[in-house]
């Protein structure tokens, strides 16, 4: 507190202000305000003295310069609001604020809140049980130990392994026996996991088994691609629990040893002969273990599961399917192999390295992590290639078909068609055709599809075999231009010629038509 008076002493003395800060042990503006206030009530030191020190201070200025009095929170309060979804302790300082507010308290700062609540937590032990919130978390591991499955065609037990997930807040659980611990079945018991619960949790917790992580240590975690991608799909975030730390999954600990005794244990003197036979036994087990009461508080798992469900996330639409992760170099082709098969990627791309993601239907194609093709799986063909990934000179190629050639002669006219069908025909395989017929055509643009056509309408009068360098000379010489268009009943005529071969008419002898024999 303030010493009012013996600064009210000291400034009768004639001792300036910052000497009375030093010796009271306040700040100089502390100080200047006491003497100002006192002033204006007209307080001298000798009405001071006599007065106890409580009064004094309320009479210079109301309790203002007394040290600031601090509420206290309701730790006990906010310690359940904790165990509510999306409750944080920065929220219940803000509320704790507003509240200071409305009733004239001063409130701690941030800093000095979290401080006291941590003490009150360790005083109390109120942060030795972590109390999940509602849709915040799953957490899975194998039950360790396997179950056997009677194999009738070797007349031995097969070895089938337990996989159990649980909601960290409703305890709710699932378990389902799995032939290995591999990565295929891992993922898929996830999956059914998830519709068996009917949403997703938001945080994914499991332990530190080399199919959910690849390294964890105090500096880095580092969480298996496929497993990572697993709960993007789902919306999930992967938390992997610390090493040798099992307080982190707690509700999967307690619920493998539940399944141990209240399922597996419970069928053990029966006999199965399929995976199904055993995991439909597990179902039946599962659902009586979730709707067992608990003990030590009202309701079960279900009841609490029903609590929770609507909190969490929404399945997605599509089941995840998993994928294989490779890497490739593109090919001097624009392809990548994947299995056994080639894809085509962007021609930009030759000679970079790539990701490959494949899954049973798709194949994803990366470069520096963004997407740059994707493909459907093939099924038949060794080669799938997009024209669009071509360069523009081999893209040019691929389009090139007799039919095509044979519908381009058409627009031009019917003797260019009758060239293209020559060189189609003529050639032992069509596509040998492919570049004179490409050659011959574009003459159309460089002298005009008309002269084009005259000139391949000469060429077929010089001989029923034309060549491009026939088409080609004619045009050069403009020897085409002489031509003109001939009739329906003429084209007919020569093509009739063309079948009967080469006649020499009456006039070849000198006669007319009609003209009788001198004999």
């Amino acid at each position: 507190m303030t010493e009012y008076l013996e600064i009210l002493r000291l400034a009768g003395l004639g001792i300036n202000h910052s000497k009375i800060a030093v010796g009271v042990g306040c700040s100089r503006q502390t100080v200047i305000s006491v003497l100002k206030k006192a002033g204006q009530k007209s307080i001298s030191y000798a009405e001071a003295k006599s007065m106890p020190e409580k009064e004094l201070a309320a009479a210079i200025n109301e309790g203002g310069f007394e040290r600031a009095r601090y509420r206290v929170p309701d730790f006990e309060h906010i310690h359940k609001e904790l165990g509510k979804s999306g409750v944080t302790l920065s929220l219940l300082w803000i509320e704790y604020c507003e509240e200071c507010k409305r009733t004239g308290e001063m409130p701690y700062q941030s800093t000095q809140f979290n401080k006291h609540y941590r003490e009150y937590a360790m005083r109390t032990g109120a942060t030795m049980h972590i109390e999940r919130k509602p849709g915040e978390s799953m957490e899975v591991d194998w039950a360790g130990g396997s179950v056997g499955v009677w194999d009738e065609a070797t007349g031995t037990d097969l070895e089938a392994f337990v996989f159990v997930c649980v909601l960290s807040y409703s305890g709710y659980t699932y378990a389902e026996a799995c032939w290995t611990m591999r990565m295929d079945d891992w993922l898929a018991a996830h999956v059914h996991a998830y519709e068996f619960f009917g949403g997703v949790a938001r945080l994914l917790i499991p332990d530190n088994l080399k199919t959910g992580v690849d390294k964890n240590t105090r500096a880095e975690t580092l969480v298996n691609k496929t497993y990572m991608e697993m709960a993007d799909h789902y919306g999930a975030a992967v938390l992997p629990a610390r090493i040798y730390r099992p307080n982190d999954k707690p509700g999967v600990e307690g619920a493998v040893k539940g399944v141990k005794t209240w399922i597996l244990a419970a069928i053990r003197n029966e006999v199965f002969t399929s995976l199904f036979d055993l995991n439909a036994a597990i179902k039946v087990k599962i659902d009586e273990y979730n709707a067992k009461s608990f003990q030590k508080m009202p309701g079960s798992r279900l009841s609490r599961y029903l609590d929770e469900k609507p909190l969490l996330l929404p399945l997605p639409r599509r089941q995840y399917e998993r994928s294989e992760w490779m890497v490739a170099k593109v090919q001097k082709d624009y392809h990548v192999k994947c299995g056994e098969k080639y894809y085509s990627v962007p021609f930009a791309y030759i000679g970079c390295t790539v990701n490959i993601r494949a899954t049973r239907d798709m194949v994803e194609i990366f470069h520096e992590g963004q997407r740059i093709c994707s493909h459907q799986r093939n099924a038949t063909g060794k080669y799938v290639t997009e024209k669009d990934h071509m360069p523009i000179g081999h893209r040019k190629h691929c389009e090139w078909s007799g039919d095509r050639f044979r519908a381009w002669a058409g627009k031009i006219g019917p003797s260019t068609l009758r060239c293209i069908e020559y060189f189609l025909s003529s050639a032992k395989v069509e596509q040998q055709a492919y570049k004179t017929c490409n050659a011959l055509l574009h003459l159309s643009d460089q002298y005009s599809p008309v002269r084009l056509e005259n000139a391949s309408t000469l060429a077929l009068s010089f001989s029923p075999r034309p060549s491009y360098k026939a088409v080609s000379g004619i045009l050069k010489a403009e020897k085409d231009l002489g031509v003109r268009k001939r009739l329906p009943e003429e084209r007919m005529r020569d093509e009739d010629a063309e079948k009967h071969g080469f006649i020499r008419g009456a006039e070849y002898y000198g006669k007319k038509d009609g003209d009788e024999s001198d004999e």
